[in-house]
């Protein structure tokens, strides 16, 4: 028999944080394709759009009317996916098995940038700091209001994610409860915590617990580039290709130097790094195919922002326990026209990719940082 290799053998690999599985078919990855494929992105939209509903001064759907705004704006989505308190209370359930629950909470719409044309690559790194700005002081806010249990940030970029506007903007949903994918990773990082002995020279969290991103960050820092899933690094951050990756190109940025709860934790120097790293993915994103590359995109920390003490100190409690990271979820598979669908295997038993994560990220650690726009001007 064969030795084992990864690259063409198919295997399972793990995913620690959900406690779920993926199927890895790399023999796969020169099957021809006659499925269906997506119109391009536009690369050449105006600065500014009179028919926009999110450029300054224009009216929205609602006919609000946006300010004249020059940095970012935030207001309450016209559409609310869930609505403010108090709501009703759900009737008894005709059936133990038919259960439902009253959900309250808020949702937010907030514009990177008033120029229509930009997008999270190509603006500058003071506008991703104010960007990283802002989603803190939403978080902060949401995250105190009476019945907030959770505030996710996250941002669908481009059609085939199901973007209804090309102006660059993210959004923030604020819940009266815990959704399922964060639940489940902060029952992961609670139950490693509780389970695990901190081996030496590893970062740990709260209270000197093991932490199950913190030692995974070490393992994939310590594994030589060519073999490995690391993407880039700065002083702060990495980001990586997950062992367990599901979407093609799929990026998680996460702290390796110390463990980090939530966005309101940074230094002066950490929120920096990570609005350098959040530019730098995007850039080698939208470089892999040239062009506006499509992703969703989500923050994962703390449910809600840390108490303060009467000495203004952030307050340790076990929701600590949560290792901020992002996700970047990406469609594309071959090309800029060709994405990944999840079809019936992946609905019927459990996901499953063909390219390694292994060659994604050696796909991407190869890819300039220059824009290709840019790069096209020069």
């Amino acid at each position: 028999m064969e030795p084992f290799d990864p690259t063409i053998h198919p295997h399972r690999r793990y995913n620690p944080l959900t406690n779920t599985h993926i199927l890895v078919s790399p023999h796969r990855t020169k099957r021809p394709w006659l499925g269906q494929t997506e119109p391009a992105e536009p690369s050449n939209l105006p600065q500014y759009d009179p028919t926009c509903y999110l450029c300054p001064g224009n009216t929205r759907a609602g006919g609000q009317v946006n300010e004249m705004y020059t940095s970012t704006m935030v207001f309450e989505n016209d559409y609310a996916a869930v609505l403010p308190p108090p709501g009703p209370v759900t009737p008894p359930a005709a059936h133990p098995l038919l259960t439902a629950e009253s959900i309250q909470g808020g949702c937010d719409v907030i514009c990177f940038h008033p120029r229509h044309d930009l997008s999270l690559p190509t603006l500058s790194l003071s506008d991703v700091e104010n960007i990283v700005d802002e989603w803190t002081r939403v978080y902060m806010r949401r995250g105190s209001e009476p019945g907030i249990e959770y505030v996710q940030i996250f941002e669908n970029k481009g059609a085939m994610m199901g973007c209804s506007n090309p102006h660059p903007h993210s959004q923030v949903w604020s819940l009266s409860t815990v959704p399922t994918l964060p639940a489940k990773e902060l029952a992961s990082l609670h139950d490693y915590a509780s389970t695990t002995h901190v081996r030496p020279g590893i970062t740990t969290g709260p209270g000197g617990h093991a932490c199950l991103l913190c030692e995974y960050v070490h393992h994939e820092l310590s594994v030589p580039e060519e073999e490995g899933r690391v993407v880039i690094t700065n002083e702060h951050f990495v980001a990586l290709v997950p062992w367990w990756a599901y979407w093609p190109f799929e990026i998680m940025v996460l702290p390796h130097k110390r463990h980090i709860s939530s966005l309101v934790h940074f230094t002066v120097d950490e929120k920096h790094a990570f609005a350098d790293i959040m530019s730098r993915v995007t850039k080698r994103y939208d470089n892999i195919f040239s062009c506006s590359f499509a992703y969703a995109m989500g923050v994962h920390q703390r449910p809600l922002p840390p108490r303060r003490d009467d000495d203004g100190m952030y307050v340790q409690d076990a929701d600590d326990i949560a290792h901020l990271h992002v996700h970047f979820e990406p469609p594309l598979l071959r090309s800029a026209s060709v994405r990944k669908f999840l079809a019936g295997f992946e609905v019927m038993a459990e996901p499953q990719r063909d390219l390694t994560a292994e060659q994604a990220a050696k796909r991407l650690r190869n890819c300039s940082e220059v824009h290709y726009l840019l790069a096209a001007e020069q």
